[in-house]
């Protein structure tokens, strides 16, 4: 946890199934969820010293679905949306998702909520993307439940606008959203206060265990809500450190069960660290443990 806030504090990320369509307002037809998703924070440092050479690896493991992070005034990682987009297609993948900042607390960062949203939102229809994500709240930007209002209505605004280029928003979660904070949990605020057509959620099924709270019963009680989701394992022991999807405490084939209900369009493996930092080992593990989870 403290790895990944750094990074996003630091910049690092801002400059560095069957499915009702009804629920989203687009006219996508139903179909059962397959081909696992990678979300490429997992690969951050590779990435950051060959973008193509990168993501030529993910496409050889068999992953045909990315979710993007680090879009910066018009580039991710330095490559302009259409070098992005040729490169996806010569490699057989397609940018499903990309995850952002709202820019509250960067002000000056370009490609936020609130610094040149439009013209981001504009960009990730270019790349054919179905979803736009708000990835992560700093510590500044959650000091109290008025915060997270102020963030609710931040995401409506959005989501309208991102809704207006056929793009959907949706809002990723941590474990902090699940903590009682002044008698109320925080990620109900969300859930509650957002237009359902507007904003929907990246439920991050690790961040949830890690929370104490069951996915299901979630899913149960806002159906059709949780289009996205994170794939990512936690270590038995009190430490709860990641893994390689199957080999965890996660019970997925009871999660993916229930992908129905949660209205499931795509899901993404990220592994946010490695025991023996090779990220590329641990995503094939993934892939090759949720091709069965499919095939049931």
């Amino acid at each position: 946890m403290d790895r990944r806030k750094f990074l996003y504090q630091s910049g690092a990320i801002a400059a560095g199934s069957i499915i009702a369509p009804s629920l989203f307002g687009f006219s996508k037809a139903p179909r059962r969820v397959k081909n696992a998703g990678l979300q490429v924070y997992t690969l951050r440092e590779e990435l950051a010293k060959d973008f193509a050479g990168t993501m030529k690896k993910v496409a050889d493991l068999g992953y045909k679905n990315i979710e993007l992070f680090n879009y910066s005034d018009g580039k991710y990682f330095g490559n302009s949306i259409t070098e992005v987009k040729k490169l996806m297609k010569d490699l057989g993948m397609k940018v499903r998702s990309s995850h952002v900042l709202t820019g509250i607390s960067m002000p000056d960062n370009i490609g936020t909520l609130t610094n040149s949203w439009e013209r981001t939102v504009e960009d990730a229809a270019k790349l054919g993307q179905d979803y736009i994500v708000c990835a992560y709240l700093p510590d500044s930007e959650r000091r109290n439940l008025d915060d997270y209002k102020k963030v609710a209505d931040l995401l409506n605004k959005s989501g309208e606008i991102a809704k207006k280029a056929g793009v959907q928003l949706a809002y990723h979660n941590h474990a902090f959203e699940f903590e009682n904070m002044e008698g109320e949990i925080p990620y109900h605020i969300f859930l509650d206060s957002c237009d359902k057509e507007l904003v929907k959620y990246e439920l991050d099924l690790y961040w949830a265990k890690r929370a104490g709270i069951s996915p299901v019963e979630y899913f149960k009680k806002y159906p059709g809500m949780f289009p996205l989701w994170h794939v990512k394992d936690m270590e038995a022991g009190e430490e709860q450190f990641f893994a390689p999807v199957g080999e965890g405490v996660i019970n997925w084939q009871e999660i993916f069960n229930h992908a129905s209900t949660a209205g499931l369009d795509y899901y993404f493996v990220e592994q946010d660290a490695t025991r023996d930092n090779k990220p590329f080992a641990s995503i094939e593990k993934s892939i090759n443990y949720l091709k069965g989870i499919e095939r049931k």
